[in-house]
């Protein structure tokens, strides 16, 4: 492997631990010849980071002989779980093993039967279990860890892959955000204004529908706001790029269901039949739209990486949560609204 290659090998394998430490808008990037540069938007714990980051990771398996049996590039997936035993609940990793893993896994516990194999990390033994039987499925498990977390940083390693070199932390330090204040105040700023600018927009247009589309605006960015805190998401531009479109969509849906209504309005329903009528002939048209977004924002998610995946998050959350409350949330307070029949004149339903 040419030098390069293992430092593009290398930033794909940090890349993927990166993203299994919940980390959004992560940059990892080459710096000069021999040198990699990883910022961790949010991340509290750099010890931490440097230590899963840092490690090689290279999975050995070894017989009694000495001989490698296998190796991490051997393992389709890994798994952290709690196993019951005699003593209580262990924490353990679950390993899946590919076809030529499987193979050889099989071979080894047949010859090994009865005698310890060795599981190695970086060339230290972390468990060296009896081979009982001959394991034909292809699973291993990795046991002895002193906690949860423990088997958790040891699945996430195993999965993102082996580093090929040796990394040597230099320096780390910590630092403001990427867009800096004033770019943060900014974009804050303007999502007000243009979020103030829609709600206003949907009050002049639609009067008491709009007045209502605009309560539930408010309680769907109470949700997003929430979502983010629960999971820890980083809000940098291309985050809220996403979940300013997402408002964006969140009134679209609004405004599907309000031109529905006003069609019934004025083919000379009255106000219920009317509103319940507009929902019903809405509402394909707005879960066909919402979950064509929500399919492209996962894969986008799945398949991107970086600046792609914090748009593809918050699009997600924004869109799945604008979807909820224009079911739910503005039909429950159209209903409530109609209950205190404070207007019979459909002027005040925008028709």
């Amino acid at each position: 492997m040419s030098h390069q290659d293992a430092i593009n090998k290398a930033i794909a394998v940090i890349r993927n631990r990166v993203d299994a430490l919940g980390v959004t808008q992560p940059v990892i990037a080459q710096q000069g010849s021999n040198r990699i540069r990883v910022e961790l938007p949010g991340m509290k714990d750099p010890d931490k980071a440097i230590e899963i980051i840092g490690k090689t990771a290279q999975l050995k398996f070894v017989g009694p002989d000495g001989k490698v049996i296998l190796t991490g590039a051997n393992v389709k997936d890994s798994k952290a779980v709690y196993a019951q035993t005699s003593t209580g609940q262990q924490p353990e990793v679950t390993l899946v093993l590919d076809a030529e893993g499987t193979k050889k896994f099989a071979e080894a516990t047949k010859k090994f039967l009865g005698q310890p194999i060795a599981i190695l990390l970086d060339d230290k033994v972390i468990s060296a279990p009896t081979v009982r039987d001959v394991i034909t499925t292809g699973n291993a498990v990795i046991t002895g860890l002193k906690d949860f977390q423990e088997a958790s940083e040891l699945a996430t390693l195993i999965r993102a892959g082996s580093l090929p070199v040796t990394l040597k932390p230099i320096a780390y330090s910590s630092v403001g955000a990427t867009l800096g204040p004033s770019a943060l105040k900014a974009s804050v700023e303007a999502g007000i204004y243009g979020t103030l600018l829609v709600m206003l927009f949907m009050m002049a247009f639609y009067r008491l529908p709009g007045f209502i589309a605009d309560l539930a605006l408010l309680i769907y960015i109470l949700i997003n706001f929430i979502i983010y805190a629960i999971f820890n998401v980083t809000l940098d531009l291309p985050g809220i790029a996403g979940f300013l479109l997402s408002i964006g969509m969140a009134v679209d849906t609004n405004i599907l269901i309000f031109e529905r209504f006003k069609e019934e309005l004025w083919a000379g329903k009255t106000i219920r039949p009317a509103l319940d009528a507009g929902f019903a002939k809405a509402m394909r048209a707005v879960i066909d739209a919402n979950v064509t977004t929500i399919i492209g924002a996962i894969i986008l998610f799945y398949l991107g990486s970086g600046n792609v995946k914090g748009f593809a998050l918050t699009l997600l959350i924004g869109v799945s949560s604008s979807l909820f409350t224009a079911i739910t949330v503005t039909r429950f307070l159209l209903h409530a609204l109609l209950e205190m029949d404070l207007t019979r004149n459909i002027k005040f339903y925008g028709a």
